[in-house]
């Protein structure tokens, strides 16, 4: 089983004419992600890798059927038209890849998505993966690499950094940890599914055993972890490394999310917050593989 995303999903890209939207298009199908239309305003009628493109989603749904995903890969200024688009044709969950995402603009998708019913994940983010299921976004780069590098397993990933969320998969994998699933929750500020959430899916998910979080100084993500760990809502073992550790206040760590501000969102207070509510701290990168062997070996 997976997270979000396997062979049954039926899956839409917005912005599929572009450069970056065709590219990862052909990594999607490549994959094997079952990618049954595009969508771009003016290019209707068009096909892009044998996939038909629509004007609208709403005709996308008409023709196709009803859509599970949307994946978006449209310039910044017009992510939150092509996201409400979508959430009002009935998609239920949406990967809104382009970063500079305006925060107003991501609230307001956010109100719609809550709704609707639906749900996304980032702005911002590469996108999430499920090994010898389905892609969505970019994760891999290629179909091959990421077929090659992400093996399938009991695992699951969730990670605040891109490059991140790829390295600890590949590590994870070459180690012989084998992953449900991998996601890549955003590095903004305000993102649509962030740790907590991504984590209590993997606590619902029979065929996850342990999850891995990559967390970053700033926000209030880890600490939520922790929280629902303490409140028994979050029972699987949690391997935890937070990155920014030599971060002072008023510091920027790698994303717009990754801000300590007034002394909230440090370090020590992630790890302190999660080390109380049970999870296994890494405190060297390199670790997390053997780290994660030696918890996943106890179950």
């Amino acid at each position: 089983m997976s997270i979000l995303i396997d062979k049954t999903k039926r899956v839409l890209v917005q912005g599929i004419t572009g450069r970056e939207g065709m590219a990862r298009a052909r990594l999607m199908k490549g994959y094997g992600t079952d990618v049954v239309a595009g969508c771009t305003p003016g290019k209707g009628g068009q096909t892009v890798l044998n996939v038909p493109v629509y004007d609208t989603v709403e005709e996308a749904v008409d023709n196709t059927g009803q859509i599970d995903i949307s994946t978006i890969f449209v310039p910044a200024p017009l992510v939150k038209n092509a996201a409400l688009e979508a959430l009002y044709a009935g998609i239920k969950l949406l990967v809104i890849v382009p970063d500079r995402v305006p925060i107003y603009d991501v609230l307001e998708i956010a109100a719609v998505a809550k709704e609707t019913g639906g749900e996304f994940i980032g702005p911002n983010t590469l996108g999430l993966l499920s090994p010898g299921k389905a892609v969505l976004g970019m994760i891999g780069g290629s179909a091959a690499s990421a077929k090659d590098w992400f093996k399938v397993g009991r695992c699951g990933v969730t990670s605040r950094s891109g490059g991140i969320t790829s390295s600890i998969a590949y590590y994870l994998s070459r180690a012989g940890v084998g992953l449900s699933s991998i996601v890549h929750v955003g590095g903004d500020s305000v993102v649509g599914m962030p740790h907590p959430e991504v984590i209590k899916k993997y606590q619902a998910d029979p065929e996850t055993d342990a999850v891995v979080m990559f967390g970053e100084i700033g926000g209030s993500q880890e600490e939520t972890v922790a929280d629902l760990m303490e409140a028994g809502e979050i029972t699987k073992p949690l391997i935890a490394y937070i990155g920014g550790r030599g971060a002072k206040s008023g510091t920027r760590f790698s994303h717009a999310g990754a801000i300590i501000e007034g002394g909230r969102g440090t370090y020590e207070g992630k790890v302190e917050r999660l080390t109380a509510a049970g999870a296994h701290i890494v405190e060297n990168f390199g670790d997390i593989p053997q780290v994660t062997k030696e918890v996943m070996a106890t179950l």
